[in-house]
Parts: C-alpha cells; sequence; structure tokens
C-alpha cells in the first residue's frame, strides 16, 4: 500500500510538491486496471455506463472532416453485416429458401445489376417479361471491370463498389454538412444518416452508394465554383440511375444564380455553364448507344414503363392510400400478405418527408440552391411515381433531408429519432435480405 511520505522539516513549497506527488502516486494506485491482479489489489470494475460514456468520447474526439463518418459507416456496416448473417441462418431453412448470403445481399435491383455485369443487354425490347434494358449502365459497368481485373464474383465487385462509394457518399455529404450548419451538426446529421434504414443499399448490390458519390461531390463542387468537375460528376451520376436526372436542373440553377451575380460579360461567370452542359451526357451517351444496339434510344425508359409499370401521377400517393384501406378489409390484394408492405412504407416515408422538409425549410438560409434543387425535384420524383413511392432508398437519394432533421433535433428528441431509427433498420433489414415482401 503507498504511504503518504514524511515530509517534515521541509519547506513549504517542497511541502505542496511533494503532497501533490503522493496525491498522485494514491490516484494511479487506486486506478488499478480491472484484471485479476487489479481485483485482488482492491480495485472496483470500471461501471458500463462509465464505459460507454469514455467510448463516446472517444468517437466524439476523432475529426469530423474524415475520421468520424468514415468511423460511423464502418460501424453500421458491420450491424448491417451481422444483420444478414443472422437472416441467413434464422429465415432461410423456415422460408423453404436455401439462399447464401450473397444471394442476400444481391437481392432485388441488386440480381439484375448482376444480369447486366454478366450478361450484358438485351438486342431488342422484350416488353413481355422483365429484362436488362430497364437498368443504366455505368454501376454495372464498373462490377465488370473489377470483376474481370481481380478475377472475382460478380457479387463480390458489387459490394466492394457499394461499400466503398457508400464511405465516399458519407465522407462527401460530411463536408457538405459542415459547410451548411457548421461542425457541431456534422455528429448529429451523420449518425443518423448512417442509421437510416435506406442506408441498407450501401450494404447490397445496389447503385445508390455510387450515385449519391457523384451528386454530392458535383454539388460540393459547385460550392467551389469548379464548374467543369462538377458537370463531368453530374454527367456521370445520369448514367446510374434514372433519378439523377434531377441534377440536371440542379446545376442549371447554380450556373444562373452565378451569372445573375456576376454578369453575362464576366468570363469566369460563363464557365458555370459547363456544369449544365455536361449534367445530362450520361443519359444522353445511354440512349445513344441503346439506339445502336436496339435499333431506339428509348429502350430504357419503354422497359421500365410497359415491364415495370413505372409511370407518374399526383395521385400516386392517394392510390396508395386506397389500395392500402382496401388490402386491409380484404377487398383486394395478394393472400400473402393481405397488406402490401411497401404500400405501408411508402405512406411512412410520405409522413416523415414532409416532417424532414419542415426541417430542411427551417435550416435553408445556409443551403445553396442548387442542394434545394435537387432535393424538390427528387422529391417530385418519389411522390409522383406510380411504382417507387418514398420508401426507405427512395428518402436517402433525398441526403438534405436526412440530414437536415439529424441537425435539428438534439437531446432526449434526438436520442429518440435515432434509437427508433436503429429499431426501424433492424426490423426492416431482416425482412429485405431474405424476402420478397419489402424492397430495399
Amino acid at each position: 500500500m503507498n504511504t503518504l511520505p514524511d515530509v517534515r522539516g521541509t519547506r513549504p513549497g517542497v511541502e505542496r510538491l511533494h503532497d501533490a506527488s503522493a496525491a498522485q502516486d494514491v490516484q494511479t494506485a487506486t486506478a488499478v486496471p480491472v484484471t485479476a491482479e487489479g481485483i485482488a489489489q482492491g480495485a472496483r470494475p470500471v461501471p458500463l455506463r462509465t464505459r460507454v460514456s469514455n467510448f463516446a468520447d472517444w468517437a466524439g474526439s476523432l475529426d469530423t472532416r474524415w475520421r468520424y463518418p468514415l468511423f460511423v459507416f464502418a460501424g453500421t456496416r458491420v450491424l448491417y453485416l451481422v444483420l444478414a448473417v443472422i437472416d441467413h441462418y434464422l429465415r432461410t431453412g423456415s422460408a423453404g429458401r436455401h439462399w447464401g448470403l450473397g444471394r442476400e445481399l444481391a437481392n432485388w435491383d441488386g440480381a439484375w445489376y448482376m444480369a447486366v455485369s454478366v450478361h450484358g443487354y438485351y438486342h431488342h425490347l422484350e416488353l413481355t417479361h422483365w429484362n436488362t434494358l430497364g437498368f443504366l449502365p455505368l454501376y454495372p459497368m464498373l462490377v465488370w471491370l473489377l470483376m474481370h481485373a481481380f478475377s472475382m464474383s460478380d457479387v463480390l465487385a458489387g459490394m466492394i463498389i457499394s461499400t466503398l462509394t457508400g464511405a465516399a457518399t458519407t465522407v462527401l455529404i460530411t463536408r457538405l454538412v459542415e459547410r451548411w450548419w457548421g461542425k457541431d451538426a456534422v455528429r448529429r446529421a451523420i449518425l443518423f444518416f448512417c442509421l437510416f434504414p435506406g442506408s441498407i443499399v450501401f450494404s447490397m448490390v445496389y447503385t445508390e452508394g455510387l450515385l449519391l458519390a457523384l451528386v454530392a461531390g458535383s454539388l460540393l463542387a459547385m460550392e467551389h465554383r469548379r464548374w467543369v468537375l462538377a458537370g463531368v460528376l453530374a454527367g456521370l451520376s445520369t448514367a446510374v440511375e434514372p433519378v439523377a436526372m434531377a441534377i440536371i436542373p440542379a446545376c442549371a440553377m447554380a450556373a444562373w444564380l452565378e451569372i445573375r451575380a456576376r454578369g453575362w460579360r464576366d468570363k469566369a461567370a460563363l464557365r458555370s455553364l459547363a456544369a449544365p452542359i455536361l449534367s445530362p451526357l450520361g443519359v444522353i451517351g445511354f440512349g445513344v448507344f441503346l439506339w445502336i444496339w436496339t435499333g431506339t434510344p428509348l429502350a430504357s425508359f419503354t422497359t421500365q414503363k410497359v415491364d415495370w409499370h413505372e409511370t407518374t401521377t399526383p395521385l400516386a400517393i392517394p392510390r396508395a392510400a386506397v389500395t392500402l384501406a382496401k388490402q386491409a378489409l380484404g377487398v383486394e390484394g395478394p393472400p400473402h400478405p393481405n397488406v402490401d408492405l411497401n404500400i405501408v412504407v411508402g405512406l411512412l416515408g410520405t409522413v416523415f418527408l414532409i416532417w424532414g422538409l419542415r426541417c430542411l425549410w427551417r435550416l435553408r438560409a445556409r443551403v445553396p440552391a442548387a442542394a434545394l434543387v435537387w432535393t424538390a425535384a427528387v422529391v417530385f420524383m418519389t411522390l409522383t411515381s406510380n411504382s417507387t413511392p418514398p420508401n426507405a432508398r427512395m428518402l436517402i437519394c433525398t441526403f438534405p433531408v436526412i440530414v437536415a432533421v439529424g441537425a435539428t433535433l438534439r437531446g432526449r428528441a434526438y436520442r429518440r429519432l435515432i434509437t427508433s431509427s436503429t429499431l426501424l433498420l433492424i426490423v426492416m433489414s431482416l425482412i429485405t435480405f431474405v424476402s420478397t415482401g419489402l424492397r430495399p
């Protein structure tokens, strides 16, 4: 046992020095690590709450520019992988389906993207059944390149691209949030973004990681007035998903505001026109390819419209509500289950979207017009879509809304938000990974 040294006869200053040193020795002695030896010496174990608090302090000390977002993203990816493994062992056998882990990660549209990367596009329209012409080419092209460059499976290549681009998306959105609302909002916004149920697409063979990385990069480039880079990234995004068409009016808005502020005679301002000019090149290039390949530049659009029944109507949400009511009452609907979970999620997503837009509106003062235009365009697309209502995957594309909600709430309200979002993430993911009932 440590004892205080005998300091009688020493000078007052030296006595205080010895007292401080002795107190430090006593403090060190009582802070024995929680091991068998430490317990034998009388040290008390550190409470779990204290450990969690220390871990939170350590996570909070991480650099918000890239270490913190990457740490949070990696943690949530581990959570999704654990859920996929649990789902594989608990639900595959009971459902009578012998799906491997790769089949779970490439479920839903992921199977179609893998088909494009392995077999390519049909040479002609097949309007009697679904086919690969309904999907845009950039993501399958990257999967094909990775497959052949490193001799790996299509699912592994797709997962690598989804994960890496999802991490890039998280870092880029972190930079945007910091520019818009400061460092104080970053941690809350990014944690909610990564725990939002729609972030499952960053852990599946899906295109949203690539799409949002390009879109967020384009928005960030526009804020730095790097117009050619913004246009190139926007143009690449339009070869990923149809929802990327929303970046075209966003680029046009940014260029118009720049020219309006600096005048048509300003050469630097005129350079902003590069962004809207380059932004549609991805979809234009795909249209040219389809024209040569199938004989019509609208092959993908026609396939989506006829085979997937993808149409636009302002009555999409009211019709979904009526359909859900009829299914709940047993008037119509498939027998198993009687209620389509996708409609339920879409209607709940609509409510969340309205609330999130209110949060974004309150914080709009520091959000660039291009980001607001992107959000408005995506919101319009999903609210008027006949087959893709505001589900979790579409909501993640309205990322300014997601981060605005996370940045707005504080304290108990924020903790409730994170808890409820995490629970929804777990429940919805377990249904999505091994299911044909709830798509991402």
